[in-house]
């Protein structure tokens, strides 16, 4: 760990514009360890920006200092520049006009002509010169942030931090540790290692926020001696752990509670294949006020609190401009992908967690399709 610490520090020292990618909206641990250590860079000199494809803020974590500047798609990541030598042509106007998506650019000289031989292009480097990934086991999950950007990814160096296992080294460093309960644990030891001084109550409350999520306030069977000191030295940094649970676990609206409640009671099970699923139709939505923001936390809820349950699935109809449209959120523990158990519909996401859109009409049919797939695909 230590000599990738110091790999860590020389990259970050070198760098002036860094970008961190995460690939779950939802996922609270990569998010917070995210806005942490960018809080920690940015009290280096270094300019950092935080991408998440399409990126909603979720209700529960509106508290962390930072989140409101996480961007949902990558810009501007460089520049074309067109130069033209007008010695022997001096300009007198230029124009421009798009049409059928073809930019046309109009140069009228003085006196003389311009050809091609006058003119040169460029493209600049990229905007970022360092990237970070949080909790992404590859870089398929990160979505459209790297299918659209791909060479962005394989030309600029990257550091991959994670506690899967089944994480897949992509980066020129790897901070991949399995026996961390959460990414926000690793990055402690991080910023512990490069300058505890550093961290405020923002920064700590941020890191004990993933370790928080990431464990269900400490239930989940990994929890040890060792993340409890963590958490009460980041207490001892000003971590506000009242606030933390105030967000993450008291924050349910009756709205929420009624529409869990409703997808709760229509919950089927296959006990063989240790897979749960429950379907929502509009009028459910309408009923209890709610929307699909509601279901956040709630297939996260059940898996954790239910040893019967491998993986889960959630199929509910959505109006999306005045039409019908049937989505799916899909959820997995260990051992099997989500994104493989949705693989037909595109999913975006994770191995852990995946969202879909379902090209079937009809909410019965679409539920007899991919329920029958899921369980052909489980282990």
């Amino acid at each position: 760990m230590f000599t990738e610490i110091q790999q860590f520090h020389k990259l970050i020292t070198d760098s002036k514009q860094i970008l961190f990618v995460f690939g779950n909206p939802n996922d609270i641990d990569s998010l917070s360890s995210a806005l942490a250590l960018s809080k920690f860079l940015e009290k280096q000199g270094k300019k950092t920006d935080i991408a998440c494809n399409n990126f909603i803020s979720p209700k529960n974590a509106q508290f962390l200092e930072g989140i409101d500047e996480i961007k949902s798609e990558l810009s501007f990541l460089q520049k074309f520049t067109i130069k033209v030598d007008i010695a022997q042509a001096k300009l007198d106007t230029i124009s421009y006009d798009v049409k059928d998506d073809l930019l046309s650019i109009h140069l009228t000289p003085k006196h003389g002509q311009i050809n091609k031989e006058n003119l040169r292009t460029s493209t600049s480097s990229y905007k970022y010169d360092l990237i970070i990934s949080f909790g992404a086991p590859d870089l398929e999950s990160l979505g459209a942030l790297f299918l659209n950007n791909t060479d962005l990814f394989y030309k600029i160096p990257l550091i991959n931090i994670d506690c899967k296992s089944e994480n897949e080294h992509y980066g020129q460093i790897n901070f991949v540790d399995i026996n961390s309960t959460s990414v926000a644990e690793i990055i402690y030891k991080i910023i512990k290692n490069l300058g505890e001084a550093y961290i405020d109550e923002p920064m700590a409350t941020a890191i004990l926020t993933g370790i928080i999520f990431a464990t269900n306030s400490f239930k989940t069977t990994n929890v040890t001696p060792n993340i409890l000191s963590v958490a009460s030295q980041l207490i001892g940094h000003g971590a506000d752990r009242e606030k933390i649970i105030k967000n993450l676990y008291r924050t349910k609206t009756i709205n929420s509670l009624k529409l869990w409640g409703a997808a709760l009671t229509g919950l089927k099970h296959d006990s063989n294949k240790k897979f749960a699923w429950t379907v929502l139709t509009r009028d459910v939505f309408m009923q209890a006020q709610a929307n699909e923001n509601d279901l956040q936390g709630l297939l996260a809820e059940l898996m954790n609190n239910s040893p019967e349950v491998d993986s889960a699935l959630i199929l509910y109809e959505d109006e999306v401009n005045s039409e019908i449209k049937i989505k799916g959120v899909v959820y997995a523990k260990k051992g099997n992908d989500a994104r493989l158990l949705v693989a037909p519909h595109n999913p975006r996401g994770d191995k852990m967690f995946a969202l879909f859109n379902a090209n079937i009409q009809g909410l019965k049919q679409a539920e007899e399709e991919i329920v029958n797939y899921i369980k052909k695909i489980l282990r």
